[in-house]
């Protein structure tokens, strides 16, 4: 499943390109923090980017051009609708990249990832919704091949942490002489942060969807949906249920962003031919600690967990769960998104016995202030680095398509991501019996 030469037929060689940057949903609250990101980011950019702002309404897009620095005061405006194909080719046409918020993504992003792949134009999105990328998989991989675009998926904490975590695993794991990569697990360490309102509203389409085709279902309880048919290692699957871990002796419940992150990071091995190791195993878990206690909360986390989406799939319920939750296009203070952070530590068991462990940590709310980092960079490294990027076109991940170059540039922002052998200290296994998500 390795990519193809890219396309001579590069989207800047077009003279109606005469946008470096697109960002779609600038009107959208994490839009708008994407945007001042890249303000922030223009400032050092050389030659200047040439970047554009896209929504629905050329109103509001003037509104949030004219609140950003006065650098932003040249950003050229664009009117586009995820419903117009028309104006979604238009866009397409004219960017070298695209930035995207908008989602829920399986309900307003599939037309726009159609136009960037039929242009040959490059993409980076926000998404964490399995259904969306599984069609993407299967209807654009190889004409994205063929026309050279990179259509780049989950390029915010869903789940750039996740999969740069084990692309430097594997990276040091390689250098060393080790082996390939076995068992694998994320342990979610510090969080400080709410869940966004898109989030939310991507759960819902989600559930919406499989309660009309509930054959949806095998797709998203297959652990390597998002592989585009390419096997992983026996025994993957994922942990619904508490459990102890057999190297550390503490509980571990499940991670709420695990059913999605999992995928995206084997989908990184299948897209690299397996390259983790034939033996690549991977998780992501909730520490809570040891006995009664760490047994408590993680029965309570799981629970929690369940509890919700029964709601949420529960018409009777659901209204009442959407009162508690965030609504889309909403989120916290600045004041609160400063305020929060996030850390999360990898550690794999090489196939030479030995054990690594890559820690990737960040200060700001991870669902917004964060994330919109992220992708801003995400979308930079596409825009600006492209002859540095080793990939070529189709539905990518965020370590394939940018990898080292995409480390750097977070770490240039001021995140965490480090990886290096450790000395005992924490199984990267656990359970036998609960290998998988």
């Amino acid at each position: 499943m390795t990519t193809s030469p890219r396309s001579a037929a590069l989207p800047d060689s077009s003279p109606d390109v005469d946008l470096d940057l697109v960002l779609f949903g600038a009107t959208g609250f994490v839009g708008r923090l994407v945007a001042e990101h890249l303000v922030e980011q223009e400032a050092h950019t050389s030659p200047p980017l040439r970047i554009g702002l896209a929504g629905r309404s050329r109103r509001r897009l003037e509104q949030i051009r004219a609140a950003l620095p006065e650098r932003a005061s040249g950003w050229e405006l664009v009117v586009a609708d995820s419903g117009d194909a028309a104006s979604l080719a238009a866009l397409a046409g004219r960017a070298r990249v695209v930035v995207s918020t908008v989602g829920p993504y399986l309900r307003h992003g599939i037309p726009l990832v159609e136009a960037c792949v039929a242009a040959g134009t490059d993409y980076v999105d926000l998404t964490g919704e399995v259904l969306f990328v599984r069609q993407l998989v299967d209807r654009f991989h190889e004409a994205a091949r063929g026309s050279g675009a990179r259509i780049v998926v989950s390029g915010g904490f869903d789940s750039v942490p996740s999969d740069l975590a084990v692309h430097l695993l594997h990276r040091q794991v390689q250098q060393d002489g080790a082996g390939g990569l076995t068992d694998t697990t994320l342990r979610v360490g510090r969080v400080r942060g709410g869940v966004s309102g898109g989030t939310v509203d991507s759960l819902r389409q989600q559930l919406d969807q499989v309660r009309a085709d509930p054959s949806l279902r095998r797709v998203l309880s297959d652990p390597e949906a998002l592989s585009g048919g390419i096997p992983g290692a026996p025994g993957q699957r994922d942990v619904w249920t508490p459990f102890v871990e057999q190297g550390t002796g503490g509980w571990v419940a499940p991670f709420v962003m695990a059913t999605y992150n999992t995928r995206v990071v084997r989908r990184s091995n299948a897209l690299r031919d397996r390259a983790y190791g034939r033996g690549f195993r991977y998780r992501e878990v909730v520490p809570t600690g040891r006995g009664v206690r760490g047994r408590v909360r993680a029965t309570a986390v799981t629970a929690a967990l369940g509890g919700l989406v029964a709601a949420m799939s529960t018409p009777g319920l659901r209204s009442l769960v959407d009162r508690l939750l965030p609504t889309p296009g909403t989120g916290p203070s600045p004041e609160r998104r400063a305020a929060g952070f996030f850390e999360v530590r990898t550690v794999t068991l090489a196939e030479d016995g030995s054990r690594y462990a890559a820690v990737v940590a960040a200060q700001g709310d991870p669902g917004y202030a964060a994330t919109s980092v992220m992708l801003g960079q995400a979308g930079l490294a596409l825009a600006c680095d492209g002859g540095r990027l080793c990939a070529d076109g189709g539905i990518l991940t965020p370590a394939v398509a940018m990898g080292d170059v995409l480390v750097e540039r977070l770490r240039a922002q001021g995140f965490t991501l480090t990886v290096g052998r450790v000395d005992g200290g924490g199984s990267a296994g656990g359970d036998a019996g609960a290998q998988g998500a």
